[in-house]
């Protein structure tokens, strides 16, 4: 008879967890159909599309980036598209041989043994392509930034510091927060 008990009791605690957790999983799901319809509608997060749904945009948060909040006249907008573009052109054998360097190295470690060397190999060389990719965003910045009048690069210095300042305050805050919290 216990036994029939903790049958039962199973038996209502996985219905109980299944009633719950498809109401939640259906809600998550139409909430991503939502946002795929909107963009296919024309609304949401527009040009640039931000993080994941990178479509084109100026780097991987979309808009402008750090330049948002300076206003830009329509020349120096287009001349930062065209210089992005330029980039995007630039990199995107780059990004291709990154790409196979790390999937040569997912494949390396498939195997039943490790391969140090294989693997240093590997990452040698993606850091090698990663070195490059690096001098070319800072290219790009400062071919962007040269778009700009003295002013614009002003502001932008300024914006800078008050999110430095900004982050400085938060570590300031975490780090009283977690002395605090030891003693």
């Amino acid at each position: 008879m216990k036994r029939l008990g903790k049958i039962k009791t199973l038996a209502f605690a996985s219905l109980a967890t299944v009633a719950v957790g498809v109401p939640v999983a259906l809600a998550q799901t139409g909430g991503q159909e939502g946002q795929q319809r909107q963009r296919a509608e024309g609304r949401g997060k527009g040009f640039g599309e931000g993080r994941g749904g990178h479509r084109g945009g100026f780097g991987r948060r979309g808009g402008f980036g750090e330049f948002r909040g300076v206003e830009l006249t329509d020349e120096q907008k287009t001349r930062i598209q065209q210089i992005h573009q330029s980039f995007g052109e630039r990199t995107k054998s780059l990004h291709e041989q990154l790409r196979a360097k790390r999937q040569e190295l997912r494949q390396a470690e498939q195997g039943t043994t490790f391969n140090e060397a294989l693997a240093a190999q590997k990452l040698t060389e993606a850091a090698a392509i990663e070195a490059r990719l690096m001098g070319e965003r800072f290219r790009l910045r400062q071919e962007s930034l040269s778009v700009l009048t003295a002013e614009q690069r002003q502001q932008i210095e300024q914006r800078r510091q008050q999110r430095e300042q900004r982050r400085q305050q938060r570590r300031g805050a975490r780090g009283t927060a977690t002395t605090t919290s030891i003693q």
